[in-house]
């Protein structure tokens, strides 16, 4: 038996929303999920709905991930637990600073942009990579722990994901793949052993259709029933 681990990327926030809150690690940004972001999380609902039901949901206390869990915990009637450690990177001076604000001017942060490094351990009194990563990957398997079969989601920030994959994966890199926003990231948890399955799984936002109720239904149906439509569309 093995467990699967759903590492769930946020919606799409608010970017003009000027909510802050206070974490050991400081004042970070806190934006809701714009009206893109609460569609994602919909879709994002459908496609859990269609899974069996997990055994442990944790979640970020960012609100945008709160709310990007929050349609499938309404549905599904389950419950999440929220952990501080799977929070958003903290980036001290630039927390709520507009990106294009922050490379502004600096050449030094634009070359590291063009060039694919992360940004993240150069703002003034954030975290590193190494600090993130000591506090998500205890966090992570910690939700993984006492579960033997079934699956674990974990709702959470792109640096928070990157940093455990990259452990999972032996990358040292403090950000290797941008996470699309309500992106599924899979690993399977079998005893000490973590395998990466699966990056950036968006097709509850690119094939919505494929994870509709009525869908649902056409496939319960069978391809008997489904042939004798195709045959009775031909017919007209």
């Amino acid at each position: 038996m093995s467990v699967r681990l759903l590492l769930v990327r946020h919606g799409r926030v608010d970017f003009e929303s000027g909510v802050f809150r206070t974490t050991a690690r400081g004042r970070q940004w806190d934006p809701p999920l714009g009206e893109q972001g609460l569609e994602q999380a919909g879709s994002l609902a459908a496609r859990l709905e269609l899974m069996d039901p997990p055994a442990r949901i944790v979640v970020s206390p960012f609100q945008r991930c709160r709310q990007t869990i929050q349609p499938f915990l309404q549905a599904s009637g389950l419950t999440a637990d929220v952990v501080e450690d799977v929070g958003e990177v903290y980036i001290g001076a630039w927390e709520g600073v507009r990106f294009e604000d922050i490379i502004s001017g600096d050449e030094e942060l634009a070359r590291r942009f063009r060039e694919q490094e992360a940004m993240f351990s150069m703002s003034p009194g954030g975290e590193s990579g190494t600090q993130l990563r000591s506090r998500v990957v205890p966090a992570v398997e910690a939700a993984l722990e006492g579960i033997e079969d079934g699956t674990v989601v974990i709702v959470t920030h792109g640096g928070v994901i990157n940093a455990y994959l990259g452990h999972v994966m032996g990358i040292a890199q403090d950000m290797f793949f941008l996470p699309d926003n309500a992106s599924i990231n899979t690993v399977r948890a079998d005893g000490g052993r973590r395998e990466m399955r699966f990056l950036n799984d968006v097709r509850h936002l690119t094939d919505p259709q494929a994870f509709a109720p009525n869908l649902r239904v056409g496939i319960l149906r069978g391809p008997k029933e489904a042939s004798s439509r195709v045959s009775r569309n031909q017919s007209g």
